[in-house]
C-alpha cells in the first residue's frame, strides 16, 4: 500500500528512502568502504532542493511553492518564474514548517499551514495554525487560526470568505496509516478514536466549526460551486481503517447539517460495487459530482475509471469503461469537460475529456511525458488558473531534478520557471522504459543503468518491487531510492499486474492471485531485460517495502533466482497478518472475502506456508509501531529462516510506522541494504 508524500501497503522502498529525513547526515554504525560510499550519496543528494505544493494563482499571474527543508519556505515568483523571492514571514514563523498553500481567489491573498513543533515519536498535541498572507503588501501574515490538532488540504469558497479543510482535533499524528500508530496497550479498540472533521474557517471573525458529524471520520471534501453545500468521502472511524469502505456523501456546509448518502459502492451494483472512491470533485453547474473509482490498496494512491453521479443521488455512471490508461487526478474545466492527468503505462500524459451524457471520451492527449508531475501533493496533480488557460506543477525524471514547471494549457508541456536543481546530476545510469509480453498481458517497466556503465562487462542486477500492489512506477528523480544503480548494479522496477497504467482490468489482475501472476510477470520481465542488457542471471537479488516487501518474502518460495533480498516492511502470512495489522478492510476486495469465510484464499499467497523451499540471505527491516505491515509479521519470516538455516538479519526500529520519519533509521537501512548485497551479491565481481 503507498502515498506520495504519504503512503500505505504501496509504500515502495525508494519512497521510504526519498522522505526529507532521508536526505540528513546521520551517524551510524557502518562497515569500511560501503560506509563512506552511502554517506557521499547521502551527501550530494542533500544538495536537492526539494520542491513541495506549488500553487498557480487564480487569475494565472503568479507562482507560489514550498521550499521544504529545515524549515521550509515560501517561494513567490511571477508565473514565468521571475522575480523569485521567499514570502517575509516574520520571525515567529521563520523556523516553522509551512504547508497546504492555497491562494484566494481575488489571487492577493495566500493561505497555509504553519506546524512548529518538531516530534519524531508521533506521541505529543499536534499544534498546526492557518494563516493568510497578503503577496502584495509588507505586513506579516496574518494569523487566521490556532488549531489544537491535525489539519490539512485548505480549499477556498469561490466568494473568499471562508476556507474548509480536514481536521483531527486533538490530534498526536499525520492522519494516515503511514504513520505510528498509536502504542498498543490498555483496552483496544475502545475510546481515544481520532476523527477528521471537514471543518470551515471564517475568514472576518476566525471562527471554525466542524461541519462533519462525529459519527463519521472525512477522508477528501469539495465545496459546491456556491460554497453552500459540500460532497465528502467518509466511513465510521478509525479512519485509517475504514477508507476502504468509504461512502460520497453530500450535506449543507454548516454544522449539523445531515449528510446524505448519494454513493456506497457496498450496496450499489455495477462495475464500481466493492471497490474505492476518492478525488470528489462537483461539476461547474453543480448538478452532478465526478470522482475517481477503482480497486486501490491505499488512500492517497488513486487510480482507477472516471465517474459521476447526480448531485441529489440516483444512478452512478462509469464514464470511461475499459479504457487501458489509469487517470489519478482531474479537474472539470466545464459542465461538459475533464482535464485528467493519467499513468499510460509508466508515463505522465495530460488529456481532455469530453463529458457526454454517461460517458467521457479522451481527446488527442495534451502531451505525454517520461516524467513525473505534482502540484498540491497528490501525484500527477496540476494547479489550474481560474480559466483554466495556464497551469503550473513541480516535475522531475530520472534525468533531472524536480523544478517548478508553468505555462500555456496546450499541446507544448510547460518549460521550467527554476533552475533550483539545474547543476544537479544523476548518481546513476541511463534510464531506459522495458515493455515485453506475458501470458497475453502487455507489462511495462523501468530500468537504471549503473553508474560508469561498461558495456564490455556483466553486472549484478535487483529488482525492486514497488507497493500497492495499485501503484504504478514512473520516471522520477529517485534521490536514494537508486542507491544501488549508483553503486554498480542494474535497477530493474517493474509494474507487474496489479500497477497503475494499463486501465481497471490490469489493476484487477491478480485479485486472489498475490504472488503468482505478478510474480511471473516480473520474472519474464527479468528476462526481458537480459536479452537487452548485460546482467549475470546467477547475481540477482530482490527487494521492496510493503507489498514490495511481502513479494521479497514470497518470491524466494517459489523460485531459487534470486541470490539475496532485502525485505521492508513485508508480510509473510496472511492469515495471521489479517489479525494483526490495523487497516484489514482494504483485504476484501484483494481476497474477495474476510478470512474467516475463506481462509484457503489467504493461505494460498502466504510465504511461511512455502517457506521449507527459501533458500535466499534475507535482510528483514521493519518499524515497530507499523500499522500496515505490523513487525510481527517480519519475525515470522526471520523465525522461520532462521530456524532452517537461512542466512538472515532482522532489524526493528523503535518509534516507526510504515514511513520511517528519524533521520538516522533512514541512513540505518540504506546502509544495511546496501552491504546486504554488498555481502552476497557483490558489484565489482
Amino acid at each position: 500500500m503507498f502515498s506520495r508524500p504519504h503512503l500505505p501497503l504501496c509504500l515502495l522502498l525508494a519512497a521510504t528512502l526519498l522522505a526529507p529525513a532521508a536526505f540528513a547526515a546521520a551517524a551510524a554504525d557502518t562497515s569500511p568502504g560501503t560506509g563512506s560510499h552511502v554517506t557521499q550519496l547521502l551527501a550530494r543528494h542533500d544538495q536537492v532542493k526539494r520542491i513541495g505544493a506549488v500553487a498557480l494563482s487564480p487569475d494565472g499571474t503568479r507562482l507560489a511553492w514550498v521550499l521544504e527543508g529545515k524549515p521550509s519556505t515560501i517561494e513567490l515568483a511571477d508565473a514565468d518564474g521571475r522575480h523569485a523571492h521567499a514570502l517575509d514571514v516574520g520571525t515567529t514563523l521563520a523556523a516553522c514548517g509551512k504547508r497546504d498553500i492555497a491562494w484566494a481567489p481575488d489571487s492577493h491573498g495566500l493561505a497555509f499551514i504553519a506546524n512548529c513543533s518538531k516530534d519524531l515519536t508521533n506521541t505529543q498535541a499536534m499544534h498546526n495554525d492557518v494563516y493568510l498572507a497578503d503577496v502584495a503588501g509588507k505586513a506579516a501574515p496574518r494569523e487566521l487560526a490556532r488549531l489544537s490538532g491535525y489539519a490539512r488540504a485548505l480549499a477556498w469558497t469561490r466568494d473568499g470568505k471562508a476556507l474548509g479543510f480536514l481536521y483531527v482535533p486533538g490530534a498526536t499524528r499525520h492522519a494516515s496509516a503511514t504513520a505510528a500508530g498509536k502504542a498498543q496497550v490498555g483496552v483496544i479498540g475502545e475510546g481515544d478514536v481520532e476523527r477528521q472533521h471537514v471543518a470551515s474557517l471564517d475568514v472576518a471573525s476566525g471562527a471554525v466549526r466542524a461541519l462533519t458529524p462525529d459519527a463519521l471520520y472525512a477522508y477528501e471534501f469539495d465545496w459546491s460551486p456556491d460554497g453552500t453545500r459540500i460532497a465528502y468521502t467518509a466511513a465510521p472511524p478509525p479512519g485509517d481503517d475504514n477508507w476502504w469502505v468509504a461512502k460520497l456523501y453530500v450535506q449543507d456546509a454548516h454544522a449539523g447539517a445531515t449528510p446524505r448518502v448519494v454513493v456506497d459502492p457496498a450496496s450499489g451494483q455495477g462495475s464500481l460495487h466493492g471497490l474505492q472512491m476518492a478525488l470528489p470533485r462537483w461539476s461547474p453547474d453543480g448538478s452532478r459530482i465526478a470522482f475517481i473509482g477503482g480497486l486501490m490498496s491505499d488512500q492517497g494512491a488513486t487510480g482507477g475509471d472516471l465517474y459521476s453521479v447526480p448531485a441529489a443521488g440516483g444512478a452512478v455512471n462509469d464514464l470511461t469503461p475499459g479504457i487501458t490508461v489509469t487517470p489519478q487526478w482531474f479537474a472539470w474545466t466545464s459542465p461538459d469537460a475533464l482535464l485528467v492527468s493519467q499513468n499510460a503505462r509508466g508515463k505522465v500524459q495530460l488529456a481532455a475529456y469530453a463529458v457526454n451524457g454517461n460517458r467521457a471520451s479522451m481527446r488527442a492527449p495534451y502531451f505525454t511525458l517520461p516524467a513525473t508531475i505534482g502540484a498540491g501533493g497528490a501525484v500527477l496533480s496540476v494547479s489550474l488558473s481560474a480559466d483554466h488557460r495556464k497551469l503550473a506543477f513541480q516535475q522531475s525524471s530520472f534525468e533531472h531534478a524536480p523544478e517548478v514547471h508553468a505555462g500555456a494549457l496546450d499541446h507544448t508541456p510547460p518549460p521550467a520557471v527554476t533552475a533550483l536543481n539545474a547543476a544537479l546530476k544523476p548518481d546513476w545510469g541511463k534510464a531506459v522504459s522495458v515493455e515485453w509480453t506475458n501470458e497475453g498481458r502487455h507489462v511495462q517497466g523501468w530500468l537504471l543503468y549503473p553508474a560508469h556503465y561498461d558495456p564490455h562487462r556483466t553486472y549484478p542486477m535487483i529488482v525492486s518491487v514497488h507497493g500497492g500492489p495499485a501503484w504504478g512506477v514512473l520516471s522520477s528523480w529517485p534521490g536514494m531510492g537508486a542507491m544501488y544503480a549508483a553503486s554498480g548494479y542494474f535497477q530493474f522496477m517493474p509494474n507487474p499486474r496489479g500497477s497503475f497504467g494499463q486501465g481497471e482490468a490490469f489493476v484487477q489482475a491478480n485479485r486472489k492471485d498475490f504472488g503468482y501472476g505478478d510474480l511471473r510477470d516480473i520474472l519474464a520481465g527479468v528476462d526481458a531485460v537480459e536479452k537487452m542488457a548485460p546482467v549475470d542471471d546467477h547475481r540477482l537479488g530482490l527487494t521492496g517495502w510493503s507489498y514490495g516487501g511481502f513479494m521479497s518474502m514470497f518470491a524466494p518460495t517459489q523460485t531459487q533466482r534470486f541470490r539475496a533480498a532485502v525485505a521492508g516492511a513485508g508480510l509473510s502470512d496472511w492469515q495471521s497478518y489479517y489479525g494483526e495489522n490495523r487497516i484489514d478492510q482494504w483485504m476484501i476486495p484483494y481476497f474477495g472475502a474476510s478470512l474467516y469465510d475463506d481462509p484457503a484464499a489467504y493461505a494460498k499467497s502466504s510465504a511461511i506456508n512455502f517457506v521449507k523451499q527459501a533458500k535466499t540471505p534475507t535482510l528483514i527491516v521493519v518499524g515497530d509501531r507499523d500499522e500496515e505491515c505490523p513487525a510481527p509479521q517480519s519475525f515470522e519470516y526471520w523465525h522461520a529462516l532462521k530456524t532452517l538455516g537461512v542466512p538472515t538479519r532482522l532489524v526493528v526500529y523503535p518509534n516507526e510506522g510504515h514511513h520511517f520519519a528519524d533521520p538516522k533509521h533512514v541512513h540505518d537501512v540504506l546502509q544495511r541494504s546496501l552491504d546486504w548485497f554488498a555481502k552476497y551479491l557483490p558489484a565489482s565481481k
